[in-house]
């Protein structure tokens, strides 16, 4: 079966300052973000905080070597209690977000028409104290691997650029936007200089053009400018190499045939009360927030001899 057309905006990118120890990596996501809030209603500041956190750990996956799943961690005594991003190896993305609305009604009242993540309202969504945790697991090598660090800083681009310089010790500098429409992030690292490029040969000066070249990044360039002019107006000094980069999807693991088996485990009895009770039996996944109903026939599907080979009928 041939993989679904991925749009030209979700795409995650490679760049290299030519000859030096300076690498890049940019995406953008579009369809694949307006996916993942397909049945999710969230103030704007909220939105924006887990666009940040799902290109977060795209960046993330896109500097590592690993076949597996990348797992992004925000948990903090904030109105926002508690922020999970997922991206695998290839790129497939899901998240979930868990917000207090009437605290953060009380607290951050501007947060639901907020233009812009502001440092103080980021603060009143993860709290004075918390963590940002990483977590790498490694099909291939059945390994897991986590770092931890404390929520430090104003944004989440803060938080990571924390967590490399403690976990990774690679300096690193990173532009974190989302609005209702695009997910963006850009990130530069510089790496340990190798033997064929000493400190003279301007290792350090092509660092300090990198960092400036981001600093000079605009969140609209980076929500809605192509790619090529974001790098060719702020990195113009640096001799740049880009890639093709590869596609960024949005993919749940919550399926039809998962949810049956959920229902099945719970057993006849107990799923036709509910349906007798309520109408139709509903089951939301925790992650995307898709309801899959189940009505009178699809139950009895379910519990029949041979079981249900295609899921509910009334899937929304």
């Amino acid at each position: 079966m041939n993989s679904p057309a991925v749009p030209v905006g979700d795409r995650v990118r490679r760049f290299i300052v030519e000859n030096r120890p300076v690498r890049g990596h940019f995406v953008r996501m579009e369809e694949a973000w307006k996916a993942l809030r397909e049945h999710q209603d969230y103030p704007a500041a909220v939105r924006e905080l887990l666009g940040q956190a799902v290109s977060a750990s795209v960046l993330l996956a896109a500097t590592l070597k690993f076949r597996g799943t990348l797992t992004l961690q925000l948990h903090g005594d904030g109105a926002g209690r508690l922020l999970v991003s997922q991206c695998t190896h290839d790129f497939r993305v899901r998240a979930l977000v868990r917000i207090d609305s009437e605290r953060l009604a009380k607290e951050a009242p501007g947060a639901a028409e907020a233009p812009a993540l502001t440092p103080e309202i980021f603060r009143s969504l993860v709290g004075a104290t918390g963590r940002l945790a990483v977590t790498v697991e490694a099909a291939e090598r059945d390994v897991r691997y986590q770092g931890i660090v404390p929520l430090t800083g104003d944004s989440v681009a803060n938080c990571l650029e924390a967590y490399f310089a403690s976990s990774e010790q690679l300096p690193t500098r990173v532009r974190l936007a989302a609005d209702a429409t695009h997910a963006a992030g850009l990130l530069i690292q510089r790496l340990p200089a190798a033997a064929a490029v000493p400190e003279e040969l301007g290792a350090h000066s092509a660092w300090q053009d990198a960092q400036h070249g981001i600093g000079r990044v605009e969140r609209s360039e980076l929500l809605d400018a192509p790619l090529e002019r974001v790098l060719r107006r702020n990195f113009g000094r640096s001799d740049l190499r880009l890639f093709a980069g590869s596609p960024v999807r949005f993919e749940c693991r919550c399926d039809p045939q998962r949810v049956a088996s959920i229902l099945r485990a719970l057993g006849a009895e107990q799923v036709r009360d509910v349906l007798k009770e309520q109408g139709t039996v509903t089951v939301t996944c925790e992650f995307c927030n898709r309801p899959y109903r189940f009505d009178a026939i699809d139950v009895e599907s379910l519990f029949a001899g041979g079981g249900m080979s295609e899921g509910p009928r009334s899937l929304q």
